[in-house]
């Protein structure tokens, strides 16, 4: 093992044990192309406290960084926050390690996903209103249910004024640095949007309950579960946060499509042209280059989204297909949306992105725009005077 590897005190008693996964690029389903770290604390006290563990294969990672400062059979508490395998896959590790070690998770949805997966382990289930002493501090537990799982938890400590989040507040970010204020900030807004808008966006009432219960706390330090942890700039994330749960959208435009022979390619630039006269920013994205999980992020605060595909053997293109598929489980709020692609003699894609994007919760503002072969100088004009004739409020 890496003896190398050592706790980072965040706060007096207070470590940084987690693991920092620099390769990782898939997370369930979006691309994370600057990696991401697994959070893990550890509280010096009267009862030694270890707040979530990391992936599996970091588990030695963690054990590394623990006994940088304490003897790991000594901790006495572990505190699951959440059930999900990049949160708790070590627990079973560490516990073997800590065999007295009480394990406290939500009641009743984390004793019964933990159990599912690892066995007993020794739960202590807690609920709303729970708090335990570890000596000269509390921890304060909160549910947060469908953030984004049913048996998410935060836990606060008041004496410290940390609120440690889990997937709350998070990014997919790995980082030497372990805080917002030792990074570039603008990267770590990008990477908490993302976050939020590929993994959170179908549970901002659950957000907006959460920010409400949380908006009673002291709250100096947000310990994340994934990324940097926050100390700087609480008031902008929470306020992020606030924006985001909301579902206000920009003026903005995303068009995203596929093209086969270039002519849906066409169609794409000119309705991308078309918002552009408007005023409207506009963003272009061609599908086979840009990874979904970036796509949504964009389309997540933009109130406009055209879809374009060909038609291949009487169906969208796959990528089209699975970009729709990914997009609808996300369930967007507040879009208008349009369909449009061309074709050679059957043409049912367009009508089939337009059934997508009803069934994702948008309102369609214009009527599909199916174009035979190779569009013409006058039916591009015809595009570009629809969509600036759009009744768009």
């Amino acid at each position: 093992m890496n003896s190398s590897l050592k706790a980072v005190e965040i706060s007096k008693g207070v470590y940084w044990v987690g693991a920092v996964d620099w390769s990782m690029r898939n997370f369930h389903g979006y691309e994370t192309s600057r990696g991401t770290t697994y959070n893990a604390y550890l509280i010096l006290d009267e009862k030694i406290t270890l707040i979530d563990t990391v992936k599996a294969p970091f588990k030695d990672e963690l054990l590394m960084r623990i006994a940088s400062v304490v003897n790991p059979a000594k901790i006495d508490v572990i505190v699951s926050s959440h059930v999900e395998p990049d949160h708790s896959s070590a627990l079973p590790f560490i516990k073997e390690y800590a065999r007295n070690a009480e394990v406290i998770t939500s009641q009743p949805n984390g004793v019964k996903g933990l159990t599912v997966r690892y066995g007993n382990l020794h739960y202590k289930p807690v609920k709303a209103g729970d708090s335990i002493s570890i000596g000269e501090r509390t921890l304060e537990f909160v549910p947060t249910p469908m953030l984004h799982w049913p048996d998410s938890m935060v836990t606060y400590c008041p004496e410290d004024k940390i609120l440690f989040s889990n997937d709350a507040f998070g990014q997919h970010l790995a980082a030497s640095m372990r805080f917002d204020d030792e990074n570039d900030l603008n990267t770590i807004l990008f990477e908490a949007k993302k976050y939020y808008a590929n993994i959170l966006m179908p549970f901002g009432k659950q957000a907006l309950s959460a920010l409400v219960t949380l908006g009673g706390h002291d709250i100096k330090m947000i310990a994340t579960g994934h990324g940097v942890i926050w100390r700087q700039n609480i008031e902008t994330i929470m306020d992020c946060y606030s924006e985001w749960a909301s579902g206000d959208v920009q003026e903005r435009a995303v068009i995203v499509f596929d093209s086969m022979w270039g002519s849906t390619q066409i169609l794409a630039q000119t309705i991308t042209e078309a918002f552009a006269k408007r005023g409207i920013p506009a963003a272009y994205y061609d599908i086979k280059t840009t990874p979904l999980s970036d796509i949504v992020t964009d389309i997540f605060t933009s109130k406009y989204l055209a879809v374009g595909s060909p038609t291949i053997n009487n169906q969208m293109m796959p990528t089209i297909a699975a970009f729709l598929c990914y997009l609808k489980g996300l369930r967007p709020q507040n879009h208008k949306a349009l369909a449009f692609g061309s074709y050679g003699w059957g043409g049912q894609s367009v009508g089939l992105v337009e059934e997508e994007l009803k069934a994702a919760g948008m309102e369609i503002m214009l009527d599909k725009i199916r174009i035979a072969n190779v569009p013409t100088a006058a039916q591009l004009e015809d595009i570009t005077k629809h969509i600036a004739e759009l009744e768009l409020n």
